[in-house]
This record gives structure tokens, sequence and C-alpha cells, in this order.
């Protein structure tokens, strides 16, 4: 079916990569894209039209995530080869190099004042580092298998992480303690981010499905089965209205929160998706995966007033009979019901002439010092990378940091809080996480228990209401 004006609509392809797509993410101003891919290379790519593309050489291994600082005058990008790198993105591509942690780096996130970074690794933690005094912070342990994503709320406050070992964790950054856990028996989250307000985390689990939990009351608040492949990203709109998720099936679906429904599935990419994300404005979004190509899309459907959008459809849709809530267009059945009734847009299929970007690419080799990045302090092996990543690059460091003042402050790494400074003991901090944790799995059981109790009410009430039938038709007969 051809999309209506309302509907999502695929504008451009961006090909220059050579292997997957793992991570899209927009400038602030909305004109550039910023990718990373299994190629080892960033490239950053402008939509005017015509204009060249940017390819960031530096990284020696898969490039895992990739994303802008909040004013946009620099990029962060995440490494297998164990690196976190920060880039000035433009045509001389200056970046500084960082050990970050000794296995590979999942995700970067900055916080949304720009003075911190946290990453995720496969070293099972999660390190926060400070961008203005250009040095690392802390590190949070809790997990007991590979980290895949940490992000921070909007204000900054907290932090959000998934690991294989089939947890959520929501950190406070203030006392760098585990506040909350939400445990999962089937999956693990892929990718798991907090909702524009800072109430809500989303999560995208290997086991095909997305949850929303509500982290003011710890509350599951929706869970939709609607991919048939496991889910390796999701964005959230700035209106937090809408969610937007990427799979292994291939597909994109867009979630509408408020309805708690799916309203469209987006067939633009042969094979696997890896990433999705909205643009600042939510104006945009753009999509990468396997098939090495990313797609630039127009949202549109965040365009019209809701009651308009209402009114066009029923004159479209009723002509006879009354409305009902069910036939609002492109609103369906709630996804739990197995109807998956939603909207497709196959782009490949519907549009002819679509823009096809191949432009120019500009190799860009990074200028950074691979020497400063392992400083030897006299510390234990096993804190050492703690102790070590002070960005002292020249070409990333602001002008009033000398070399004396980048010794001092990588001296100044000692005073860094480390878990025998914690002001509750670490046994105390475990046992007390224990105790959440099986109350958690009771609160799971009595939920159960709780919904068993109404089926078998209502398979009792089916019986007696059956019973009474045949009671009256015997009765009628004799």
């Amino acid at each position: 079916m051809a999309s209506a004006a309302e509907d999502p609509v695929l504008e451009r392809y961006f090909k220059g990569h050579k292997a997957a797509i793992t991570s899209v993410d927009f400038s602030p101003k909305g004109k550039q894209l910023a990718t990373a891919s299994w190629d080892t290379f960033l490239m950053l790519w402008n939509f005017k039209p015509h204009a060249r593309a940017f390819r960031f050489v530096g990284h020696k291994d898969v490039v895992t995530s990739v994303q802008f600082s909040p004013v946009g005058n620099l990029l962060a990008s995440a490494s297998r080869d164990r690196t976190v790198r920060l880039w000035i993105p433009d045509k001389k591509g200056k970046s500084s190099e960082f050990k970050a942690h000794t296995a590979p780096v999942r995700s970067v996130d900055f916080s949304a004042d720009g003075q911190f970074l946290v990453t995720a690794s496969e070293d099972k933690s999660i390190k926060v580092w400070n961008m203005y005094r250009q040095r690392f912070l802390y590190s949070l342990y809790r997990h007991t298998h590979w980290v895949r994503c940490a992000k921070f709320s909007p204000d900054g406050r907290l932090i959000v992480s998934c690991s294989e070992d089939k947890t959520v964790k929501i950190w406070d950054t203030t006392n760098k303690q585990c506040i909350n856990n939400f445990s999962d028996s089937v999956g693990f989250a892929n990718f798991v981010d907090f909702n524009p307000n800072g109430t809500c985390i989303a999560s995208a689990g290997s086991d095909h499905t997305v949850k929303i939990w509500d982290i003011r009351v710890n509350k599951l608040l929706q869970h939709y089965q609607v991919h048939s492949g496991g889910v390796n990203s999701l964005s959230y709109h700035p209106s937090g209205n809408y969610l937007i998720t990427a799979s292994s099936d291939g597909t994109l679906k867009i979630l509408d929160l408020l309805e708690g429904r799916l309203i469209y599935t987006l067939q633009g990419h042969t094979g696997p998706v890896f990433s999705v994300s909205f643009s600042k404005g939510g104006d945009l979004f753009a999509s990468g995966g396997s098939d090495e190509q990313v797609l630039l899309w127009r949202t549109n459907f965040d365009e019209l007033n809701y009651k308009d959008l209402i009114k066009r459809n029923l004159k479209r849709l009723h002509f006879d009979s009354p409305p009902h809530l069910l036939d609002i267009y492109p609103r369906t059945p709630h996804p739990q019901d197995g109807k998956l009734e939603t909207i497709e847009i196959n782009p490949k299929l519907e549009v002819i002439d679509l823009q096809t970007s191949n432009p120019p690419v500009v190799d860009v080799l990074s200028f950074d010092s691979t020497t400063t990045t392992e400083t030897t302090l006299g510390t234990p092996p096993d804190r050492s990378e703690e102790t070590s990543g002070s960005f002292l690059n020249p070409s990333l460091v602001s002008s009033d940091c000398s070399p004396a003042t980048l010794k001092k402050r990588t001296d100044d790494a000692s005073d860094l809080p480390y878990e025998s400074q914690r002001s509750i003991p670490l046994a105390v901090t475990d046992a007390l996480e224990h105790i959440m944790e099986q109350l958690s799995v009771l609160t799971q059981t009595v939920s159960i228990l709780e919904q068993r109790l109404t089926l078998t009410e209502d398979k009792l009430k089916d019986c007696l209401e059956n019973q009474q039938k045949l009671f009256s038709v015997s009765q009628q007969r004799s």
C-alpha cells in the first residue's frame, strides 16, 4: 500500500561502509550523521546535496558505538580494540585515544551537560570519565557478565546499564551504588535507555521483546512482543510518546506508547538491523545494519494534530457505521492479541526515484599520540587501567592544560574512590541486593498466582454458565 502523508518516508541511502553498521547518531543541529561499523571506521555524513563524507581512521578493531557530545564539538567512539576515542568532527579529524577497559568496549554515552562520559565493557564494568578535567573518575562493579550498554538519565543523576547476566541495573552517580535491579529469566537486554523525562527505561531484548519499566514505582509498564528476532537497538522520540526499535528480523517498528500499540513496521534493510536513532528534533531517524547501508527516514507521523488525524480517517473509513476506537487509523489492536495488522512500509518496492547518496569519501587519519594512553603509576595491576586514562593528547586538551597540570591530574587519580572506601561495607550491600532480588522473585510469583487465580475464576464462571444453560434446556424438554 502507498504511504499516507502522515506515514514515515525513506529519504536517502548512504553507502560507504564496507561492513555492518553498529551505531548511528545525529549531530545536535541535525545537519550531520555519525556512523560506526565493523570495518573499524567512523563515518560522518552531511545532509547537503553532493557533500563529501568523512571516514575517520584510527581504531584497530570493530567500532561498536558512536555519539556526538551535546554541543556537537566532539564525537566519542568505543571499539573492540579496548579503547575509547574522542574525535573533533571535521576534516582534520584530530582524536585522542585512551585505554578505557581491559576488554572490548560496547557503548559510550555523554551526560546531557557534556561534562561526563560513561563507557560499558565486556570486562563486566562501567566506567565514568570527567570531560572537563579530562580524566577517569570511577568504576561501577556489580554485573557478573559482559555489559552491553550504559546510559545517563536526562538529569545525569542516574545511569542505567544492561548485561548478559540478564539484569538491567540503575545506578546512583552520587553515591556510586546500584539502587535498583530488574532481572529477566529468559533473555538479556542488548540496549537500554531512559525516556526523555527520565521516569521510565526501555530495554531491547535478545528474546525478541521490548520492555518499559517505570523506575519511580519499579513496575513493568509495557511488554511488547512484536519482533520475530532479537531487538538490537531502540530510540525514544523527543516527545516521549513513540519508540522505534531495530531487530535482527530485518525490520524497524514504531510503537505508540500512549496507545500501547504497534503502529508501523518499516522494511528497508536486507538483513539484521543493528542500530536506530531519532534526531534531536524528532523529525528524522536513521538506521543501519548488516547490509552496510545507512537509511535516513523522515518521521512525518508526529507532525499532524492527533484530533485532526482522527477526523480525517473517520471520514475516510466510516460512511455508515458509527466510529469505534479500534478503527482509528493508523492505530491497531494491541500487539499482545496476536493481530499484527500494522502499516507495513517497504520503500524499496514503493519509491522508484529514491535519492541514493554514494558521496566521495575523504579518509581522515587521526593525529593522536598512542604513547600517552598508558601511564605507569606504580599501582596494582588490577587497578592500572583506572588510573591511566587521562586524555593527554594536546589536540583535545584546553589551552590552560599545561604538561605540569596534566601530570598533577594524573597524580590526582590516586584519590579516586575504590570499593574499599565505601561508607557501606561490600558484604552488606551484596546481602541487601540479594534480598531485593528474592523480593522481586516473590513479587513475580504472586503476580503469576494472581493471574492463574483469575483464569480459574473465569473458567469456573464459564462452567457455571454452561451448567445453567444445560439445566434450562433440560427443564424445557421435560
